[in-house]
């Protein structure tokens, strides 16, 4: 067996697993029931099986050129990836988007009333318009400070 014979070997098996990662993720998406499940199944084995197809496609091109783009493409992926996820999650989570029987721990729960909270009391003043605002913060008269 030679060298080239086992490289390509290793590359159709990190090609095929990285298929396969790829394709749980999109299963994923589709199954899971709901937002923060699915943003789990869209990063984690998404990234991992992208990482498996770089790694292949490095292995099977060789090149300098083509080994340091796509170490390129991963980098952005590793880094954008993750802060992605958690900027859907952290808004989903305030926007009340999620299932609080499937949450294990809820770390963000202080968080979550405070913004609530903070809607509330937006909302009432816009309902009640900008007088019962101003009466509501205390009576202005000009040269005082609030």
């Amino acid at each position: 067996m030679t060298v080239t014979a086992v490289l390509d070997g290793v590359a159709a098996v990190c090609l095929l697993g990285g298929a396969l990662l790829s394709l749980a993720a999109g299963v994923g998406l589709l199954r899971f029931p709901d937002l923060m499940s699915r943003m789990h199944a869209a990063t984690k084995p998404q990234v991992l099986g992208l990482l498996l197809i770089l790694v292949g496609a490095a292995i099977r091109l060789g090149t300098a050129v083509d080994i340091t783009t796509l170490v390129l493409v991963g980098a952005f992926q590793l880094v954008t990836a993750p802060v992605a996820a958690h900027m859907v999650g952290r808004t989903a989570y305030r926007a009340g988007l999620f299932r609080r029987d499937l949450l294990l721990t809820d770390e963000l729960a202080p968080d979550r009333r405070k913004t609530i909270r903070r809607t509330d009391q937006a909302s009432a003043s816009q309902r009640s318009g900008p007088t019962a605002a101003a009466t509501a913060t205390g009576p202005s008269t000009p040269g005082s400070v609030c």
